[in-house]
C-alpha cells in the first residue's frame, strides 16, 4: 500500500482545489462546457496531453503503448439540478470541519478528482502493464448519447474499466440495467350505457396483473430478480365512452441473468398488448469475482455487492467495477456534501487498487 505521505498530500491538495472549482461552475447534463474547459485547463497546467469530444475530456498516461491493453478510469462531471430542499448555495463549495458542501461534491466530483489524482500518480511511470485512459464524461445523469457512449468511440480499445461513483469504497461488481416499455392495449369504442365496444382498460388490467405478479426464474446472486413496475397509465376521454385504447408505462430493472432481448421475448410471450421499448442500450453489468481488479480491491479489505442504481457502466461493453469515495445515499440530496477524509481515502484506494494490477 502507498505510504508516501508527501505525495498523497500534494495530490490531495490538487484534487480538493479542482473539486471546489468544479462545484462553483454549473454543469447540468448537456450544459457541461465550462467544467470541460476547466478540466482541459487543469491538464494543460500539468502538461498532460488530452483529447476532447463535445464535453468529454480524456487523457492517456505519458508512456502509453499501443501494444498494451488499456484500463479506463471514468467518472462524470455533469450534475442534476439542485434539489428544491437546498438551504445552502449549491455552487458555493463551502468547507465546514470535515465536509465540503456543494452540488456534485459527492456525485460524482469526489470520485472524479480522486481518479484524476491516481491517474497523475501513475502518469509518468514507465513499464506499466496497462495503459491508463482517464475519461471525464458528460451526460451521465441522463444517460445521454453524447456522453461516455460517444467518447469511447474515440478512445480506442479498452480491456476493463473503473467507474467512479460513490460506493463508500466498496466494490459494486454488478449493476442493474433499465428498459422503459411503452405498452398499449387495444379495444373498440362504444357507448358505456349499452352492451357494446371492447374495453381496452380491462385488457390492460390483465397485462398489468401479469407484470405485477410474474417472477423471472433466474435470480442474480447480487441483484436479485428482474423487477418490473407499472408507473404510468392513461386511458379514456369521457365517462360514457368505452375506451378503445389504454396506454401504460413499465419500468424494468434488469440483471446480468438476462439480456434485454430475452426479457422482451418473455414479456411479449405472456401479455397481449403492444410492447415497445424506448431503448435497450442501458444494459446490466457484471464483473467476475476472480477478475484481477476485483481481487485487488478485496485484498484492500473492500466488500463486494450489487448496485441497484445505474451509472455509465450501463453503456460499457467491457468488464467494469464501480467504486469510489462518498455515499450513494447522499447523491441528489439537498445540501449535498462529501467528507474531506473520503477524498484522501479515495485517492489512496484508487492508487492501491491500480497498483494491484499494474
Amino acid at each position: 500500500m502507498i505510504n508516501d505521505k508527501a505525495a498523497i498530500d500534494m495530490l490531495y491538495d490538487d484534487a480538493l482545489g479542482l473539486l471546489k472549482k468544479l462545484i462553483q461552475i454549473p454543469s447540468f447534463s448537456r450544459e457541461e462546457q465550462d467544467t470541460a474547459d476547466l478540466l482541459c485547463l487543469f491538464f494543460d497546467e500539468r502538461q498532460v496531453s488530452y483529447q476532447r469530444v463535445g464535453n468529454n475530456v480524456w487523457a492517456y498516461n505519458r508512456y502509453a503503448d499501443a501494444d498494451k491493453p488499456t484500463i479506463l478510469l471514468n467518472s462524470h462531471h455533469d450534475t442534476v439540478k439542485p434539489n428544491p430542499g437546498y438551504t445552502r448555495d449549491p455552487f458555493a463549495a463551502v468547507i465546514e470541519e470535515d465536509r465540503l458542501y456543494g452540488l456534485g461534491s459527492n456525485d460524482a466530483g469526489g470520485c472524479l478528482v480522486s481518479l484524476i489524482a491516481a491517474f497523475l500518480y501513475y502518469h509518468k511511470a514507465e513499464d506499466l502493464s496497462y495503459n491508463l485512459c482517464l475519461l471525464a464524461s458528460a451526460e451521465e445523469e441522463i444517460s445521454g448519447k453524447d456522453g461516455i457512449e460517444e467518447a469511447i468511440r474515440h478512445t480506442g480499445p479498452l480491456a476493463f474499466a473503473i467507474v467512479g461513483e460513490p460506493t463508500l469504497l466498496n466494490l459494486a461488481v454488478a449493476e442493474k440495467g433499465l428498459m422503459v416499455l411503452d405498452c398499449e392495449a387495444y379495444g373498440k369504442a362504444g357507448h358505456a350505457a349499452r352492451e357494446e365496444g371492447e374495453n381496452a382498460i380491462y385488457k390492460a388490467m390483465d397485462a398489468i396483473g401479469w407484470f405485477r405478479g410474474f417472477q423471472f426464474p433466474k435470480v442474480s446472486p447480487y441483484l436479485g430478480p428482474v423487477k418490473m413496475s407499472v408507473t404510468v397509465i392513461n386511458a379514456g376521454s369521457q365517462h360514457n365512452v368505452v375506451p378503445a385504447s389504454c396506454k401504460f408505462v413499465v419500468d424494468v430493472r434488469t440483471t446480468e441473468m438476462y439480456s434485454h432481448d430475452e426479457v422482451l421475448a418473455i414479456i411479449r410471450e405472456h401479455v397481449h398488448v403492444d410492447v415497445k421499448p424506448r431503448s435497450t442500450r442501458l444494459t446490466p453489468s457484471t464483473i467476475p469475482l476472480d477478475h484481477p481488479l476485483v481481487q485487488s480491491g478485496i485484498r484492500l479489505g473492500a466488500s463486494t455487492y450489487g448496485s441497484p442504481t445505474m451509472s455509465d457502466q450501463a453503456l460499457l461493453s467491457v468488464p467494469s467495477l464501480k467504486v469510489g469515495p462518498g455515499d450513494s445515499a447522499r447523491s441528489h440530496m439537498a445540501d449535498e456534501f462529501i467528507f474531506l477524509s473520503e477524498i484522501r481515502q479515495g485517492i489512496m484506494f484508487y492508487i492501491d487498487l491500480l497498483g494491484g494490477v499494474l
